[in-house]
């Protein structure tokens, strides 16, 4: 009996890991998922909620502030102070977007220095739309003939949203 304990101690060996061949896979993997991952650039638009304030408000001079209502039927533009500047009903293919833009240069071309708006939205707008509009209100797209190239400008770029006053028509 004391022959096989002896034995059986020798027999027992330390056994070493052999991890070359998962170094090779992480040398080859790693460079490939570095150049076929995909970097997501993310553009963040800062926007400008009102605030509640129960303080009583001095009485200022009536300043031009633009406000563009989305309705279901259709975009109102106006100032806040004076009331509505134009009306643009929906047409066979949605939204005037283009009537939109062109007003929108001209109250531009109006008052220069102004950089502020506010989008009030009716509940049941879609999102894309919201984006469309908040798209023609910060800049305007010029075709240049001579260039033959597409230049922007800048019409509002800070931008507030709120919610719609109720519409005369009680929607």
């Amino acid at each position: 009996m004391i022959r096989s304990r002896r034995s059986g101690r020798r027999n027992v060996e330390t056994a070493e890991l052999n991890i070359t061949a998962f170094m090779n896979l992480m040398v080859i993997l790693v460079p490939f998922l570095l150049i076929t991952a995909v970097f997501s650039r993310l553009a963040v638009l800062e926007l400008n909620l009102p605030g509640s304030s129960s303080e009583p408000v001095e009485p200022q001079e009536q300043v031009f502030q633009l406000e563009v209502i989305i309705r279901v039927d259709k975009i109102e533009v106006g100032d806040r102070n004076q009331g509505l500047i134009g009306v643009y009903p929906n047409t066979d293919d949605g939204y005037d977007y283009e009537a939109l833009s062109s007003k929108l240069s001209e109250l531009k071309n109006r008052y220069p220095t102004k950089t502020d708006a506010s989008i009030l939205l009716e509940q049941d707008i879609h999102y894309d739309t919201l984006v469309q509009v908040m798209d023609r209100v910060r800049i305007v797209e010029r075709v240049d003939e001579d260039e033959q190239s597409v230049k922007r400008f800048d019409l509002f770029p800070d931008i507030s949203i709120g919610d719609a006053p109720v519409s005369e028509g009680g929607a």
